[in-house]
Formats: structure tokens, sequence, C-alpha cells
């Protein structure tokens, strides 16, 4: 489903160039859910915003179910990323002065869907994170929990193919990070690809598989759950 291979991506300024990822080679199996760990400036979000086609690279070949990206242009980049990709951020990025059926409706609008077809999105996605009894409360009436619950609802809305999800706990107490990720793993068994960037190392424990970046390279993988194995539970 998505396929890296030598990907390179170097940051300049006038004194300095700074290499973030070097010969980057990884692939990811649809239906997997596969955790990133590593020291802060790792590379980690630089991989997470190449795969997530935020940023560019300067090298190798990245390939998306099939296309190959370095290929696309700004706005076809665009549009694979909103037809294939979910974002779930540490920060939650939800807008104060909306509800929580407008904050999830905020990207189905670029999609061009039907007010109709939003609207059974946006509850379906509601009501999958357990909020469907809150649709018209503002994310300040709710918990740190409650408002990532509500992030991922607004990733899930667009179908997308995989979720890309950067710190998604880090913000919240051990208990509801529990339950955070326990949603998350009950959206993968549902068959949704899931890449997880965490500095939690028992959280990383709990997805099929661990990838540790170190000086922006693979410098080990870990299978921890095969996918055969969850499937077949």
């Amino acid at each position: 489903m998505l396929q890296m291979n030598n990907i390179k991506k170097v940051f300049r300024t006038d004194l300095v160039e700074t290499h973030a990822l070097r010969d980057f080679s990884l692939q990811v199996e649809e239906g997997e859910f596969v955790a990133v760990t590593g020291p802060s400036g790792s590379g980690k979000t630089t991989f997470l915003n190449i795969t997530g086609m935020l940023e560019t690279f300067d090298g190798g070949t990245y390939m998306l179910d099939g296309q190959d990206v370095k290929g696309l242009n700004d706005k076809q980049r665009s549009r694979l990323r909103n037809e294939k990709i979910g974002f779930i951020f540490q920060s939650f990025n939800l807008i104060p002065d909306l509800n929580l059926f407008d904050n999830v409706d905020v990207p189905l609008r670029y999609r061009g869907f039907s007010s109709k077809e939003r609207k059974q999105r946006i509850e379906n996605a509601l009501e999958r994170v357990g909020l469907s009894a809150r649709l018209k409360h503002l994310p300040s009436q709710l918990s740190g929990g409650q408002q990532q619950r509500v992030a991922i609802a607004r990733a899930l809305a667009g179908e997308p193919r995989f979720l890309l999800a950067d710190e998604p706990t880090g913000n919240l107490d051990s208990l509801m990070a529990r339950q955070v990720m326990q949603l998350l793993e009950e959206i993968n068994q549902q068959g949704t690809t899931i890449i997880m960037v965490t500095h939690d190392s028992e959280l990383a424990r709990r997805a099929h598989r661990n990838i540790h970046i170190v000086d922006g390279q693979v410098s080990d993988y870990q299978d921890l759950q095969p996918v055969l194995e969850v499937a077949e539970a």
C-alpha cells in the first residue's frame, strides 16, 4: 500500500545543510498498524509529513496505493491526500468556535460532497467514536480525550485508506491515552491502515510493528503482532 525507497530529504539554509532523511526505505502493507519511534530530531516528523504529502522530498521514490507521488503536482497531491489519508494530531486542531458537527464537516466541504452525504458521514463518524449525543457541543465542553475522539472522527469521516497519527496521546493522561489507543485499535481491526508516531513505548508495543528511526534512517524493525494473527483472533 505504501512503499518508500531511498527517500532523501535535506533542509538547507545559507550556512547549514541538515539531512532529515537519508536513504530511508519502508514498506507498509494494507491493514497494518505501524508504530514509529525514535529520539527527538531523528526524522519522525519529516517522515510523517512526507508520507502525508505535506512536504516534498529530494530523492528516492514514494509509491502510495500504486501511484508514484513524486510525479504529482500540488493539486494532484492535494486530491490524493484528501481521498486517501486522514490526519490525527497531538494538539487536536479543533476550531473552538465550531461545534462537533461543524468541526467534522470542515474537511468534507473541500471534497465536494452534498450536504446530505456530509451529514451522514459526520453522524456515522461521531457515532464510531462514541460522541453521537454531543453533536452541538463545543470543544471547550469536552475533556481532552473526547476532543481527540472528535479529531479522530474528523479524520474518519472522509473514509481514508489510512490514518497518520502524530503523537495522538501526547496531551492526554494515561487513562485517556489507553482509551484513545483502544479506539485506534478498533479502527485498525475494521480495515484502516494506521501509522502512528509516538514516544510512549507502552503504546508502541500494542502496534503490529515497531519501526525505530535514528538520524534519518530506519535502524530497527520489530514485528510485535503479525497482521495474520490479528485477523485470525
